[in-house]
């Protein structure tokens, strides 16, 4: 149940990282890049019943 909403919270920040302002277009992808890092590890936990 844990894992479930922590995989939830982790998308809504990396749809949230996106750089969709003329401030942020500068930034590139690395926001998103890293919040996807986060939600890739924290998907292979709870996939391995770890998390």
């Amino acid at each position: 149940m844990l894992g479930t909403i922590i995989l939830v919270v982790l998308v809504l920040a990396l749809l949230g990282a996106l750089p969709t302002w003329p401030h942020s277009r500068s930034w590139g992808y690395a926001p998103t890049g890293g919040l996807g890092l986060v939600v890739v590890i924290v998907l292979i936990l709870v996939l391995m019943g770890r998390l």
